[in-house]
């Protein structure tokens, strides 16, 4: 089983996703230069763990649909809506599901953060964290959290949080892909140690 490291942290004006970089399948490193953070659209990315290729045909699917959908509303597709989406299409493969959990970040009114896993449930939060490091992450995250954090104080507390359970989780290492959503759009980044 594959492990991994995604969080989601909503922060005053937006949200930042992020995850690490390596690539494992048991105990083995298949790769360092993993990519586990996706744009789906100007203003909702996604964080994933789980089985590579499963995560990446289902980010390609939801990105199209979602394209199709704002093509014939003539609007973005908010992000509750996107995670519906996704929530639907990975329920409707429930009996031969995609080996994945997603963390969803996206900017409507505000900033808004859902977790879905393998069978299509969805929760929405302030923050979250999957895979197999997420224990780690997520108490770093409680401990340091706080309604209205600056984008800053956001992005350092998700690199935190991935540091925390890359020293504890094999499965997790190697980097950290950073996205950022507000409303003026995505930036990206990456952080290599």
């Amino acid at each position: 089983m594959p492990g991994a490291t995604a969080v989601g942290i909503a922060f005053k004006g937006g949200v930042v996703v992020a995850a690490e970089k390596r690539v494992t399948y048991g105990t083995y490193v298949v790769s360092k230069t993993g990519r586990k953070v996706f744009k789906i659209s100007d203003k909702v990315g996604a964080a994933c763990a789980g089985l590579i290729g499963d995560m990446q045909v289902l980010m390609r699917e939801i990105s199209a649909y979602v394209k199709i959908r704002e093509l014939e509303m003539r609007r973005e597709l908010p992000p509750n809506s996107v995670a519906k989406l996704l929530s639907v299409i990975m329920f409707e493969r429930r009996f031969a599901p995609f080996i994945t959990q997603i963390v969803i970040g996206g900017v409507d009114d505000k900033p808004l953060v859902y977790v879905l896993d393998p069978l299509g449930s969805i929760i929405p939060d302030k923050y979250a964290s999957v895979g197999s490091g997420a224990e780690m992450a997520i108490g770093v995250i409680e401990n340091e959290y706080t309604d209205n954090m600056s984008e800053d104080a956001a992005k350092n507390l998700a690199i935190k949080s991935i540091k925390s359970s890359i020293q504890r989780d094999a499965a997790s290492g190697d980097g950290i892909d950073i996205m950022i959503v507000t409303q003026s759009g995505i930036r990206e980044e990456t952080i290599k140690f």
